[in-house]
């Protein structure tokens, strides 16, 4: 009997709320997991710093949608710790080519320095993982997928966990019973991230709040 996971089998935990991880690189299993207390980026909460909505209005990146999954998966598992093994690469690259999985992409000139990638299920994103190759990149990444998100009729972000990073951009975290029930109501939802352009640097710049 084959027991390998397989792209529709990941989609289907996914909808159930659990989502997979690796030990290192080099592990040959994953491991599910579904926390006691989820991180999610609230999309009417982002945290806009005034420099880093000066940064999007004054910067000479272009920021992408799908134009390089490869390249975002890879530049995401570049580090010294990742959970990202060659099974989870496979898969979500399969289900890419699927049109379930996306990438953003930052770039200064024709050089990839930042991204984030995840998974679409109805109304909800399920981000896996950023990287930065600059200062602000994957800063610059994640504000232009929640206003792309926002624009796209999304209501769930989710971040799996809450790191020091997504708290100071706004993250928290909510209990596995309301992320379940959040998850719930935008699996009804069947918004499409590619149906409309990226958002430009000025609505993007909406994003901020009275904090800073």
């Amino acid at each position: 009997m084959d027991l390998r996971l397989t792209p529709r089998m990941l989609l289907e935990a996914y909808r159930q709320g659990a989502f997979p991880m690796a030990e290192s690189r080099d592990a040959k299993v994953l491991y599910w997991f579904d926390p006691t207390l989820r991180g999610i980026m609230p999309l009417d909460g982002f945290h806009m710093t005034r420099s880093l909505a000066r940064h999007i209005r004054d910067m000479s990146w272009q920021v992408t949608l799908n134009r390089d999954f490869e390249g975002v998966i890879e530049g995401c598992a570049d580090r010294d710790t990742t959970w990202i093994n060659a099974e989870i690469n496979d898969l979500f690259t399969a289900l890419h080519r699927m049109g379930h999985a996306h990438s953003l992409e930052v770039w200064d000139g024709g050089t990839l320095i930042g991204g984030i990638y995840g998974l679409a299920i109805g109304g909800a994103f399920c981000g896996e993982s950023m990287f930065s190759r600059r200062p602000n990149a994957s800063k610059v990444a994640l504000a232009y997928l929640v206003a792309h998100l926002r624009r796209s009729g999304f209501v769930l972000f989710d971040t799996q966990y809450l790191n020091d990073h997504l708290a100071r951009l706004g993250g928290v975290e909510i209990s596995r019973m309301d992320y379940r029930k959040r998850l719930s109501e935008a699996l009804k939802l069947a918004p499409d991230i590619t149906a409309r352009p990226l958002p430009q640097a000025q609505e993007v710049m909406q994003l901020r709040t009275h904090r800073s």
